[in-house]
């Protein structure tokens, strides 16, 4: 029996006073751009919101657009698209940091101010915002599952892309924690790709039960991981003999997190994160420099942490049944 634990662009919780600062310095509204990595899923969704509201207080043209699907080239084609449309800024999520150099690059050149997101080796962006220091993230997801599965047994791990760069450093830093501190777990097989996908995720969990019958714990990247994994483990009646924790939100993941199917997620607030990446957008075009400690006047970036070109707050929240209803997205 396992043991149960409480954890398209831009978003929150600025004041109209504050983001009526948000004003490019020649007193003209910008047209600024946030690339997403895929359109249509609830967490691009979220981040769109924050995304229009950033709009509507700072009188900037912000908007979002996305792949229909989550494939580095349709959003390489997409940013081309941005750039040829003459935008002042670029806030983008990239499917893939490496691929989409290139063309961030020709971005730059032709004086676009781009902000990344979810990217922090990105070498062709003038910051890259990150709600937290990513491998300590994946760390506090390993930390809650070992601790449902009693610290030992078999577990799998899932990531949206093998060359997605925060998932992987979600699942390298939840891998290290736990053979630092669990040696009596145990990895198996390689990390399950699921594209972003929850019917991809079904399918992989679905293999990884078939192939791993002792399995007893599993991680997802994705914000649709849970919900695909939570779907497989409900439909095996292994609710109480399984633990799931992973990203997602509770519009996502909410329904199997009430059957026990799921048992924490950990996310920051998209919309949150698109508002912050619009507003250093237009910190970027009006010549002002980002410095260690400041405040962005958001919840989550209140104190930022800069290391080289990467902005890292303090955002992550643990939810699970007990509290999802206070996050109601």
């Amino acid at each position: 029996m396992k043991t149960k634990i409480t954890l398209l662009a831009s978003a929150a919780c600025a004041s109209a006073a504050l983001m009526g600062t948000q004003v490019a310095a020649d007193g003209h509204s910008k047209d600024i751009a946030t690339v997403v990595k895929i359109a249509g899923i609830q967490w691009f969704n979220r981040m769109e919101e924050g995304v229009k509201k950033f709009a509507d207080e700072s009188g900037m043209n912000a908007f979002q657009v996305g792949p229909a699907q989550a494939d580095p080239q349709q959003q390489v084609a997409l940013i081309e698209d941005m750039i040829a449309q003459g935008v002042d800024a670029l806030a983008v999520v990239p499917m893939s940091p490496e691929a989409l150099e290139p063309v961030l690059g020709r971005a730059m050149e032709a004086g676009i101010a781009v902000i990344t997101h979810e990217a922090a080796a990105q070498q062709n962006t003038t910051y890259d915002l990150e709600a937290f220091v990513n491998e300590d993230f994946g760390a506090n997801l390993m930390e809650q599952l070992a601790t449902c599965m009693g610290g030992e047994g078999e577990y799998a791990v899932f990531v949206g892309s093998l060359t997605s760069q925060t998932h992987n450093q979600w699942v390298d830093g939840a891998i290290a924690h736990q053979e630092a501190n669990y040696p009596k777990m145990t990895l198996v097989g390689d990390k399950n790709e699921t594209f972003d996908d929850a019917e991809q995720a079904y399918t992989k969990a679905q293999e990884v039960l078939r192939a791993f019958p002792n399995i007893k714990g599993m991680q997802g990247s994705a914000s649709t991981d849970v919900a695909g994994i939570g779907r497989s483990i409900e439909e095996r009646g292994m609710e109480d003999a399984t633990c799931v924790f992973g990203t997602s939100l509770p519009s996502i993941a909410g329904q199997y997190l009430e059957t026990g199917a799921v048992d924490g997620i950990g996310f920051w607030d998209p919309a949150v994160a698109g508002e912050a990446m619009n507003k250093l957008a237009v910190m970027v075009m009006n010549g002002e420099t980002v410095t260690d400690g400041m405040d962005l006047g958001l919840p989550g970036y209140e104190n930022i942490s800069l290391d080289g070109k990467v902005i890292y707050g303090q955002a992550w929240v643990n939810v699970d049944a007990g509290n999802m209803a206070d996050y109601p997205f």
